[in-house]
């Protein structure tokens, strides 16, 4: 590979992570194609014949109908299609554009069906949404151009029970003027992002927005306070998270309709892969394998090990990451590691620290199925190609929502031990843009995809996934924050199927409405003072603190760390010790499954929002 290696020295400046001396035109591509080159030479090496991933490219007919799948709405169509009582639930919480995208793809698979003459029943979109305008009114009405609006009620449900007081999105005259409370650098999570973009699109404001293209500075993107609390990966229980991944394929993919940009899921021919050992293992397989050492790990020993290795010495090491190990020795040590590793044998004091920093990617490239999956990886490097900066940045996000647990929480722990790297950029001359263009090709050039298309495309490759890089560790945080109109349609449907369970088991049989009916009376003499609490206050417990319970009344400035200090505030002999950072404030129950707070949630506002939850601090699930 003869590429002209003109190399520039990045000035003093561009150590500042301002974000405006964060620009790649100002530095060679000089990183990134020595980072090829040294992973061609490392494969070169090896030998061993690697059975290439197969990837496939769908019909347009399956490729719609494996969407609708992962979506969760396979019950639209097909022998199940006539129990699609819970995708009746599911759509009635969808925005416009949400259920554009929706729409689009059952339309291309009915037609396709009929074209195959498939010997199952075929909905029509139009009666599938039918449903839900002859049910909820104005809901999914298509006439209506305006997204979903719930918060135009009392906060009471018609079944008398307390309702919480949330919306999920605006009026579309509304939109921009709401947004407008945001500057441009804010990262507005309250309505949809493709909401947002079917907004500016024909507004004056989106001209002004453009950051795609040569304009490669990356903005201070922040995101403003949340009074009912900011929602992380992590903090839901796994069946919120299962409907936060059916709502975040359909937002990317009605995002990109939006945007006029193709997205298109990838899928994997199986082939056989190792069943043992360290790499090329499917990350599954390694987990599997760990927990029996170590129960409850969630990244893979080996990974952890490099990390903590490279880091033993000091990351202030000049050229870290970028000056590669010497090949023979990193492939000698890869070998001794697959056969000593878990026997705990192996000699870390022989490991240098640029060989380890080499073994540490090769760990990634080799991994059967790429980190960033076959699935997305595509849609990551396409992400380089939306109008701006902040679509870009959404697109992203999403993303992440949809990896798989086990890839998302390495890549985690991936993006924050390379954002140790580049604090120590003083010492060690690795800045962001440098630690980007090294990492990039290791994520993004999978052997899997064809050596051919990646040469012949990679020099239009190179600068795009070196930017991609840039955002997902300069952004990690922003990342990892599920948005919170995400969030309140979790809540929605979660209050629309037990308002449907209700109603259904009522119809079935009129002894269990009695009783329910009975029951619930019951509740709701009992609710106002529940036991003892009177209004506008909350009763808390803690069954693992020496406090197992309290009742903390309500106040505009009271957050969950004020009722978390409260608690360990009591102190007791006999309940061991907990630090404060150990602890946290949840809610459970009423429109969520479970929630773990931020420290700086107003508990008032959250309180309007889910009235019927109940409250308790206890430790964090790792």
């Amino acid at each position: 590979m003869n590429h002209d290696h003109s190399k520039k020295t990045p000035d003093g400046a561009s150590f500042d992570r301002s974000g405006s001396q964060d620009s790649l035109d100002e530095l060679s591509m000089d990183d990134y194609w020595k980072e090829l080159e040294n992973i061609h030479e490392t494969r070169g090496n090896n030998h061993e014949e690697r059975v290439a991933l197969v990837v496939k490219e769908p019909d347009e007919g399956e490729l719609e109908e494996e969407w609708l799948k992962e979506a969760g709405l396979s019950n639209l169509f097909g022998e199940s299609s006539s129990d699609s009582l819970e995708s009746e639930v599911f759509l009635s919480t969808l925005t416009r554009t949400q259920k554009a995208a929706v729409e689009k793809r059952i339309e291309t698979v009915t037609q396709t069906m009929r074209k195959k003459n498939k010997q199952h029943q075929i909905p029509d979109v139009r009666d599938i949404f039918r449903v839900q305008n002859d049910s909820k009114g104005k809901v999914c009405d298509g006439s209506e151009p305006s997204t979903v609006r719930t918060g135009e009620n009392k906060n009471e449900t018609q079944d008398g029970t307390k309702g919480p007081k949330f919306s999920l999105g605006r009026d579309e005259q509304k939109s921009p003027p709401e947004d407008m409370l945001f500057s441009d650098t804010d990262i507005n999570l309250e309505i949809p992002f493709a909401e947002q973009a079917a907004n500016l699109k024909d507004s004056s404001v989106g001209k002004m927005c453009k950051g795609g293209g040569g304009d490669t500075l990356l903005p201070n993107f922040r995101l403003p306070k949340d009074k009912t609390g900011t929602t992380k990966i992590g903090d839901l229980a796994p069946q919120d998270m299962k409907k936060v991944y059916s709502l975040a394929l359909i937002e990317l993919t009605a995002l990109y309709d939006v945007l006029g940009t193709e997205f298109k899921q990838q899928k994997a021919v199986k082939i056989k892969t190792k069943d043992s050992g360290l790499f090329g293992v499917p990350l599954s397989v390694l987990l599997e394998q760990d927990q029996k050492k170590v129960p409850g790990t969630k990244i893979p020993l080996i990974f952890q090990k490099l990390i903590a290795q490279i880091e033993e010495a000091t990351l202030e090491t000049e050229g870290l990451l970028r000056i590669p190990g010497v090949a023979t020795r990193v492939k000698s040590l890869c070998q001794e590691l697959e056969a000593k590793f878990y026997e705990g044998t192996f000699n870390w004091e022989n490991v240098k620290q640029h060989d380890a920093a080499s073994l540490l990617k090769l760990f990634i490239r080799e991994l059967p199925q790429p980190l960033l999956t076959v699935e997305y990886l595509k849609a990551f490097q396409d992400v380089q190609n939306l109008p701006t900066k902040k679509q870009q940045l959404q697109a992203l996000n999403l993303l992440v929502l949809l990896l798989p647990e086990a890839n998302r929480d390495t890549l985690k722990v991936l993006l924050e031990f390379l954002q140790r790297v580049i604090d120590h950029r003083d010492k060690n001359k690795m800045t962001l843009k440098n630690v980007a263009m090294v990492m990039a090709p290791n994520l993004f050039t999978f052997h899997g995809f064809g050596s051919k298309t990646i040469e012949q495309n990679e020099f239009v490759m190179a600068a795009g996934t070196a930017n991609v890089m840039r955002f997902m560790i300069q952004y990690q945080k922003l990342l990892w924050t599920i948005p919170k109109f995400i969030v309140d349609q979790v809540r929605k449907q979660n209050t629309e199927s037990q308002k449907k369970e209700r109603k259904d088991k009522a119809m079935k049989k009129l002894l269990k409405k009695m009783a329910y009916d009975r029951e619930k009376h019951e509740k709701q003499e009992k609710t106002p003072n529940d036991a003892d609490v009177p209004q506008g206050v909350i009763r808390v417990h803690a069954p693992h603190l020496s406090k197992v319970s309290m009742a903390i009344q309500l106040t505009e400035d009271l957050k969950a760390s004020d009722i978390v200090a409260r608690f360990l505030s009591q102190k007791s002999g006999n309940v061991q010790t907990l630090k404060k950072e150990e602890v946290f404030l949840y809610e459970i129950g009423g429109n969520i499954g479970e929630r773990c707070l931020d420290d700086d949630t107003y508990m008032k506002d959250l309180y309007q929002l889910n009235p019927n939850a109940e409250w308790v601090i206890k430790s964090k699930q790792n």
